[in-house]
């Protein structure tokens, strides 16, 4: 195992294509973390903590570096497809255990592309033309199969151009702000006002729950891990740059969005970042905004679908799934069986129509993920491997796990049984796995 994956350091036994550079890692890292939620993110963090939006957006912030920590230690001493997953295996040689943490993220891949592409279908491109929801999130899905399944590069590179988009976006509000400052508009004296029942501290804690949602997304990069070039060396320097250029835009449209209008307009209104832009007086059509909503939504499907194709690949590497889901494209080196086996499920879910329990259950799900990767971190220590790796210190993972355990406490009883739900469907498909790994055993042949 040890020699696979020094192996996969440099370059070599690795059926997947080294085609991710620093960069495009970076990019990859924050065009994920900067989805579309933050277009309505201030209006819910105002109802909490009134103008301090700054308060909670910081501390989600500090909460999510220490699972990123962990990621970063991981990642960069096991550069394999599969992230979580592996860890789990690795560090706790139970196959049960390595697969509910596989089929959480799964879980929350597959199910978010669902919720992402019904959006995409919904009001944001209503504004241009009117389609019915669901054939047209299909269709959409099917559209980021084929980009996915196009190679690793090509998708980055149409990130690249998204998350410039996205960022955009929130430049716009940011700029917008700063030209009502200078004409006198605006009132600074908001970005410290909680409202006036609340205590502070508690108020910026339950808001960082909400805030900390932001922040999800940087733990899809482990399952691309085996495409980065010398991932050691990028790895961690693309992600914890990501996550403090997400913190600081974050942080700067939490104090536009206080300056320019009260908490109470704030909290009344589902796209909060219009009303910021609308109250400066800065010409800007409503249709820009929609589209910028638009890429921010289709980046975040392409990036979870990306996600979503490589825990799969790493699992049936790993014969946590049918070892059919690891065969790539020859020329491309892609994961197709993997591709094809995530979006048929996200487009079934997208018949279901309402994802939003299931949307939060995998929040939920998330958070256990990240309780299996700060634990392994600890557990891994005794594992020794040749080449250098990135290492945090003890008590970041220590936190981590307090962090993660700090969050399930504020889940519902609802939200729990649901998730129950799905732990038992997982349950149920990883003895398929392990009947159909037990009869294509003798049958495995190495892929050139």
């Amino acid at each position: 195992m040890t020699d696979t994956t020094d192996r996969a350091v440099d370059g070599q036994g690795s059926k997947l294509r080294q085609a991710i550079t620093g960069p495009l890692l970076y990019l990859f890292i924050l065009g994920d973390v900067l989805g579309a939620g933050i277009y309505a993110l201030m209006g819910t963090l105002s109802k909490d903590v009134g103008g301090a939006l700054w308060a909670p957006l910081v501390l989600a912030l500090l909460l999510a570096l220490l699972t990123a920590g962990s990621y970063a230690e991981l990642v960069t001493k096991y550069p394999k497809a599969g992230g979580a997953a592996i860890f789990a295996e690795r560090a706790y040689k139970v196959p049960i255990v390595s697969f509910l943490v596989g089929f959480c993220m799964l879980a929350a891949g597959v199910t978010s592309a669902a919720g992402l592409s019904l959006a995409f279908a919904g009001d944001y491109l209503g504004t241009f033309v009117d389609l019915p929801p669901v054939p047209t999130a299909i269709v959409f899905l099917a559209l980021v199969a084929c980009l996915n399944a196009r190679g690793i590069s090509d998708s980055l590179k149409s990130n690249v151009v998204m998350t410039i988009i996205e960022v955009s976006g929130l430049v716009i509000v940011i700029v917008a702000v700063a030209v009502m400052m200078g004409g006198g508009g605006g009132d600074v004296s908001r970005i410290g006002q909680f409202p006036s029942e609340a205590n502070p501290a508690l108020a910026t804690l339950s808001a960082a729950i909400v805030a900390y949602y932001s922040f999800v997304g940087f733990e899809t990069s482990a399952n691309v891990a085996e495409e980065v070039r010398e991932p050691r060396k990028v790895y961690p320097r693309a992600l914890f740059g990501a996550l403090a250029t997400a913190g600081v835009v974050y942080v700067l449209v939490g104090l536009a969005s206080a300056i320019a209008l009260p908490s109470s307009e704030l909290q009344k209104s589902s796209g909060p970042l219009l009303q910021v832009v609308a109250a400066t007086g800065v010409p800007v059509p409503d249709w820009v905004f929609s589209l910028i909503a638009l890429v921010a939504v289709a980046n975040g499907a392409l990036l979870t679908m990306i996600m979503a194709s490589r825990v799969t690949y790493g699992m049936a590497e790993q014969r946590l799934l049918p070892t059919v889901l690891g065969r790539v494209l020859p020329n491309r080196k892609t994961p197709w069986t993997a591709i094809v086996a995530t979006t048929v499920v996200a487009m079934l879910l997208t018949l279901v129509g309402d994802v939003g329990t299931l949307a939060e259950t995998v929040v939920l799900l998330l958070l256990f993920v990240f309780i299996s990767t700060n634990v392994a971190v600890l557990v891994l220590r005794r594992d020794r491997v040749e080449h250098d790796h990135f290492r945090v210190w003890t008590f970041v993972p220590v936190l981590g796990v307090l962090s993660c355990i700090l969050l399930l406490t504020q889940q519902s009883g609802q939200v729990w049984l649901y998730a129950a739900m799905l732990l038992a469907v997982g349950v149920v498909l990883s003895l398929v796995a392990r009947i159909s790994g037990g009869r294509t055993r003798g049958d495995r042949r190495p892929t050139a």
